[in-house]
């Protein structure tokens, strides 16, 4: 299952504010690094001109509730994202999206998305032509920040879509790229989250390994759901367990990734067993409902996990912080259309699915020791792509009966299905 993204190509957003005593303060991090405070206030950035023509249609239209919403949707605080460009280029947009975050007093975040080879020549192709372009590119998005701390969410699908997982060469060395430009923006002052996909995607050993091939031991940790759909919940508890699996790998038993995961839960919790219809013995987890250690529910049971977890690791404390998108997960990922014969791939279930709704609004205020924030990380209301699903040959997408738009650009129907159904 591909996380995929819209390339977003106008500049909105970014950067942690430089420490000064009119900034909100930061704590320290069990890992000894400096997450954002649960008071911080996101940065808003200029929203996509799309947006603000279908505000001014609908109050054309005679429908202000509808207008309303899609402009408290854009002016939520949500991500910048870089794509291209020349490394002057690069430089001179974080430089001037820093410093607008900085005089507002705000927190923005930054998107870096121009690795070689990016998203296997899909929607959302692209990038630097060469790894010695990639590092200069990055280079000048690190001289950008000009001292200005930021989060920088680095490579959607970096790490979880290798060119090796669609049968393509690894021609540019995607995962040494990855953690050279962790390191290098990390020691530009920025903090920096690597990519771990979602909880419907890689199974937990399979991501931790990666995440450390890729250098998340020296940053602040990982992001979890760009631009996907997975419930707030799951992706807690997935996050939570990639974390308690590096740990395990890396302090406890170095290098074993044998880690418990969502496609087997072990079976309930022992002290559980009397209180369920039945018992069981280990199940996959299901995405289509929110996971936890009450569920009566097999297919959504986390305690054999919790159980397990806290069987290898005893007093090892997990140290890698991560942060979720949720800016599309609201009523969780679509389930596709019952009885159709496609397959999920065919269907393209990460890709303009229809009735989808917002999530929780961009917080630090997390409540999860380990989940910094809650983040808009793509952009509500752009298209993923031109989804054609199992008719590619047919020029529209048969669930919504017309083209969709390019990646990037606005979409308005999606738009008004977002907010409509926006949970909160």
């Amino acid at each position: 299952m591909f996380v995929r993204h819209g390339v977003i190509s106008t500049i909105a957003a970014g950067a942690l504010l430089a420490l000064s005593a009119a900034m909100p303060a930061l704590a320290t991090s069990p890992s000894g690094a400096a997450p954002v405070d649960p008071s911080t206030r996101f940065y808003v950035p200029p929203p996509l001109h799309g947006a603000v023509v279908q505000v001014a249609k609908l109050k054309a239209a005679g429908a202000p509730g509808d207008a309303a919403l899609v402009q408290s949707m854009i002016d939520t605080p949500q991500a910048v994202w870089f794509t291209g460009g020349s490394p002057k280029a690069v430089e001179q947009g974080v430089r001037q999206v820093t410093q607008q975050a900085a005089g507002k007093k705000q927190l923005a975040v930054l998107v870096a998305y121009n690795v070689p080879g990016r998203d296997c020549a899909q929607y959302s192709a692209g990038g630097a032509a060469t790894g010695d372009d990639y590092k200069a590119w990055i280079d000048g998005f690190a001289a950008g920040l000009g001292g200005r701390a930021a989060i920088v969410i680095l490579e959607p699908d970096g790490l979880a879509l290798l060119p090796t997982d669609c049968g393509q060469p690894d021609t540019y060395d995607r995962v040494g790229l990855v953690n050279w430009a962790a390191h290098r923006l990390d020691a530009a002052g920025a903090v920096v989250y690597l990519d771990a996909g979602h909880s419907s995607w890689h199974n937990v050993a399979d991501m931790a390994s990666r995440l450390v091939a890729g250098g998340v031991l020296d940053v602040q940790g990982f992001y979890l759901n760009p631009s996907n759909y997975q419930y707030t919940a799951n992706l807690v508890h997935y996050g939570t367990w990639i974390s308690q699996c590096i740990a395990f790998a890396t302090q406890v038993s170095r290098g074993n990734y044998g880690c418990p995961d969502q496609y087997w839960n072990g079976g309930p919790h022992p002290a559980r067993i009397a209180d369920l219809l039945g018992e069981w013995t280990g199940v996959a987890l299901s995405a289509f409902g929110e996971w936890s250690d009450e569920s009566d529910d097999p297919a959504l049971n986390t305690s054999g996990e919790t159980v397990r977890y806290a069987s290898l690791l005893g007093s090892t404390a997990p140290t890698a912080h991560f942060v979720i998108d949720t800016s599309r997960n609201g009523v969780g990922p679509w389930p596709g259309i019952p009885g159709h014969p496609a397959s999920d791939g065919a269907t393209q279930d990460w890709c303009n699915p229809p009735d989808r709704g917002l999530g929780i609004r961009p917080t630090a205020d997390t409540g999860v020791p380990l989940l910094d924030a809650y983040l808009w990380i793509k952009l509500p209301g752009a298209s993923d792509g031109e989804c054609t699903r199992w008719d590619p040959a047919g020029g529209i997408d048969p669930v919504r009966g017309s083209a969709d738009p390019a990646a990037g650009e606005w979409f308005p129907e999606m738009a008004l299905e977002l907010v409509h159904n926006a949970v909160p």
